[in-house]
């Protein structure tokens, strides 16, 4: 807007003609000297414009900075709103984190269907589904077992083939700091570094449920429903041990090994102490 020569009305120097201006500062030429004030910001409190149309044209200016002004102040305090919330998570999580007693059967094993057992691996995550009835019927599952030193072990069935053929695809240690019962939308996400995904060859040869089993009914090889369970942390250890057996190539062998050991830590496990698997398979 052209502002140069529009006559301006001051509240203490009195009427002046505007001799220049910029986006941020504004001259006026008054009786006895020139005087620079702050765009347009003065002309919502000490200057005011004769001309109409101009005039009216800076009130939509100004109107629309307060407007600026107002979003920005709302982000500000949306933002501290948010680190607010996250200081609290934090304190909680440490709280969770400091009060943790490790629980015995602290593992998760999945059920993939077909398209999971793809996804499982390319997202590295899986959901713990939805709670199905009840007050909380719709709301997604929280894994509250599940800690710091917790694995998901991924397995599938072959279409056509009974459970007790159930095999291992891989499996994975929780990502760092995740807390099961503070995880409000039911995703397991996976560590950085301790995963390990099966070749078809090898998952062949980790048959679940030699690991698996039900004290209750010892012999069987039944899952039922869900899409997951808790399992002892030993059966883990178990198997992680006949991972790294089962590899060959060097690297991944050496992988399987890291997984084992930092596992083995978090959960408190001797590995020269480990039992022989004993599951529903080798019971039969």
């Amino acid at each position: 807007m052209n502002l140069i020569n529009k006559k301006v009305t001051h509240e203490r120097f009195g009427m002046g003609s505007i001799v220049n201006h910029n986006d941020t500062v504004v001259e006026i030429h008054f009786a006895s000297e020139n005087k620079k004030f702050v765009y347009p910001d003065a002309f919502g409190q000490h200057l005011k414009l004769h001309d109409k149309s101009a005039a009216h044209s800076l009130e939509k200016i100004l109107h629309e900075q307060e407007m600026e002004l107002k979003e920005e102040e709302m982000q500000k305090e949306e933002e501290k709103a948010r680190q607010r919330r996250n200081q609290e998570l934090r304190v909680g999580h440490e709280k969770s984190m400091k009060n943790h007693k490790l629980h015995p059967e602290s593992q998760m094993v999945y059920r993939c269907d077909t398209e999971e057992q793809s996804s499982s691996f390319s997202d590295w995550t899986v959901s713990s589904g939805e709670i199905k009835s009840g007050t909380n019927k719709g709301k997604p599952n929280k894994p509250s077992r599940l800690h710091q030193n917790s694995a998901v072990l991924l397995t599938a069935v072959d279409p056509g083939m009974p459970e007790k053929d159930r095999r291992i695809l891989g499996v994975y240690m929780v990502k760092d700091h995740f807390i099961g019962k503070l995880c409000e939308d039911g995703n397991i996400p996976a560590h950085s570094h301790y995963r390990l995904q099966l070749t078809d060859e090898e998952s062949k040869q980790m048959p679940f449920w030699k690991y698996y089993v039900n004290e209750k009914s010892p012999q069987q090889t039944t899952w039922n429903t869900g899409k997951y369970r808790y399992f002892d942390n030993s059966w883990m250890a178990q198997i992680l041990r006949d991972i790294v057996t089962l590899k060959s190539d060097t690297e991944e062998q050496e992988l399987a090994q890291q997984f084992l050991d930092h596992f083995s830590k978090m959960n408190q496990i001797v590995e020269q102490e480990l039992k022989e698997p004993n599951g529903a398979l080798l019971r039969a």
